[in-house]
């Protein structure tokens, strides 16, 4: 690696937070997020609403990451933005944000893929963990994307399995909506389960081919169970929140792990980590730290602050490019369904 410091200022706004980063290599400076609450009452993103967000926070948010890391704009050697996959009009403000700030700087501009990013997020330099060495596995699980990642370099990442319909953490709120817990339910039943019994109550698993997912089967199961029991007690969920949380959970958790340890035997790899915003799960991570003591694998779990989008990700992302001197001009465009 270079011993040059190169600062990247990372620029993500693929949904609906908006954030920015400052690193030096591959060590943070600065991380900087702001949400947006006002999609709680729709149940779920509203893309012109967060679009619009976006619009109100990347100023503040890109001035807040430059202070907090100390440094002024004539310091950052390049821009990494997030270009896809996403909302649209979400990635359209990162990236005409980007744009226009890389023209009048006169530095160079990086696109990033988001889900190569939430992967190399585990490159980030922290003193508490170890980094994963190349080659390794990589489940990413988020509220859009469910995929087995085989990474081999930084910039070389193959997919091994993925969902062929619904992503787990949409399944993770999908199931929540339909216990009544509020938006993003995902946390919701996280907090339930660890209350309840999880072998309480079981729902269909999906058989698929290969080394694919889908949870469109599992989430309707778990509907037809909730309109049974609830017709025959109007009360059922209320009295059984606790363990329905931990059986959803745990079913969701076991078609995750079924398929990657299949994966892991195929390739016989040992080095397992996971990424996305459904890593934050508490659930998700023990079971990965059991599965790695049983098999003998070395794994490797993000810290909760690079399991959601944020601008770090796409900063370290992007300085890897930057060494490759992998730029793109500003004829560049946000793309809502980019290709991994």
């Amino acid at each position: 690696m270079s011993e040059k410091s190169i600062h990247i200022l990372g620029i993500e706004s693929s949904c609906d937070d908006t954030s920015a980063a400052i690193l030096c290599n591959t060590k943070v400076l600065s991380n900087i997020t702001a949400g947006q609450k006002v999609h709680e009452m729709y149940g779920g993103v509203v893309p012109e609403l967060a679009s619009r967000a976006h619009q109100q926070n990347i100023v503040p948010v890109v001035d807040t990451a430059l202070k907090n890391a100390g440094i002024n704009l004539k310091d950052i050697d390049a821009i990494a933005f997030t270009s896809g996959p996403g909302l649209l009009g979400s990635l359209m403000v990162g990236t005409s944000f980007a744009k226009g700030l890389a023209l009048a700087l006169s530095i160079p501009l990086i696109e990033v893929h988001h889900m190569k990013a939430h992967i190399l997020a585990h490159l980030i330099d922290d003193p508490e963990k170890n980094k994963p060495t190349f080659p390794f596995l990589c489940l990413t699980v988020s509220g859009g994307h469910t995929q087995l990642v085989l990474v081999h370099d930084y910039n070389k990442m193959e997919i091994i399995g993925s969902t062929i319909d619904d992503a787990a953490g949409e399944c993770f709120d999908k199931s929540a909506k339909m216990l009544g817990l509020p938006y993003p339910g995902g946390p919701f039943i996280d907090q339930y389960a660890q209350k309840g019994d999880p072998n309480k109550f079981f729902f269909s698993k999906p058989k698929v081919p290969d080394f694919n997912y889908s949870f469109s089967g599992l989430k309707t199961s778990i509907l037809y169970f909730l309109q049974k029991e609830t017709a025959k007690n109007k009360d059922f969920i209320q009295q059984e929140l606790n363990s329905l949380c931990a059986s959803i959970q745990e079913s969701i958790i076991d078609v995750l792990f079924d398929k990657l340890i299949l994966v892991t035997q195929k390739l016989q790899i040992n080095q397992v980590a996971i990424a996305g915003g459904v890593s934050a799960n508490s659930a998700l991570r023990k079971r990965l730290l059991l599965e790695g003591q049983k098999r003998g694998w070395q794994t490797f779990i993000p810290k909760f602050e690079y399991c959601t989008d944020n601008a770090a990700m796409i900063a370290v992302t992007g300085y890897f490019s930057y060494l490759q001197k992998d730029f793109v001009g500003q004829d560049v465009v946000a793309k809502a369904r980019r290709i991994f």
